[in-house]
């Protein structure tokens, strides 16, 4: 576990990792470049690289934690990964059902699996799912997520690639966008932006704006922090309300 200089987070558990691509968004990846870096100096548990790896090892970190976190499950792979045994799953929701002081923030891009293993179990009211929708192709993954009843359910719209159109925010509670960072980032236009905002606004889920990353505002290539967070001349950190709820049940 390590603290972590994502924005809507506070730190990360990768009780896995490593990952291979499926969509665009995957392009130009930060963990795999991250995990080659991890493996050439020597840190365990990236032996293998970016290849998808279990790190049992890693499981009870949390229960060590005393003080309440907001912890993104994965960061470094995809929890829903083809290969990830179901019976490994079932241990890593034990951790979280037995740690109910932390927040389990778990982003996926493999939708329909994160469906069929939740369903028929119980679902801690600690855990907040999320599903990445980087293009128009993508939108179908919410569908997946809106019949989850997580406590919190939202989409990280990050590398943000194209103008998403109408979206159905329905079932809903956050809405995270942001640019995509690196030497091969792909700009990101405002007007992309604002209208996610904008539809936002209007069916009420909270909207977060992380970063521009590399392409500013204004089409120009400079670094992450130079071109910072900011729409329009303003700070949106929305956060989701979250209920005082008990285990869901997902039938």
């Amino acid at each position: 576990m390590k603290t972590t200089k994502i924005e809507w987070t506070e730190q990360t558990w990768n009780p896995a990792a490593g990952c291979n691509k499926v969509s665009a968004g995957c392009k130009n990846c930060y963990a795999e470049v991250m995990a080659r870096r991890l493996q050439a100096m020597g840190v365990r548990g990236y032996e293998n690289g970016f290849a998808f790896t279990l790190l049992p090892g890693r499981l009870a970190q949390p229960l060590h934690n005393q003080k309440p976190t907001r912890y993104f499950v994965n960061s470094m792979s995809d929890l829903f990964h083809e290969k990830m045994p179901f019976a490994f799953l079932d241990r890593v929701f034990e951790t979280i059902a037995q740690t109910p002081r932390h927040t389990y923030q778990i982003l996926t891009k493999r939708a329909e699996i994160m469906a069929r293993y939740l369903q028929g179990k119980t679902l801690p009211g600690n855990v907040w799912l999320g599903v990445t929708v980087e293009n128009r192709q993508t939108k179908a993954r919410m569908d997946y997520l809106r019949q989850l009843p997580a406590a919190i359910r939202f989409v990280s719209m990050e590398p943000l690639l194209e103008d998403l159109g109408e979206l159905d925010l329905s079932g809903i509670h956050w809405v995270i966008v942001g640019g995509e960072s690196g030497h091969k980032a792909r700009p990101m236009q405002s007007a992309w932006v604002e209208h996610i905002k904008n539809q936002c606004e209007r069916q009420n889920a909270a909207f977060f704006f992380k970063q521009w990353g590399t392409w500013g505002a204004d089409g120009i290539r400079r670094s992450k922090k130079a071109n910072g967070r900011t729409l329009n001349g303003r700070i949106y950190n929305g956060y989701p309300e979250v209920p005082a709820a008990p285990p869901w049940r997902i039938e």
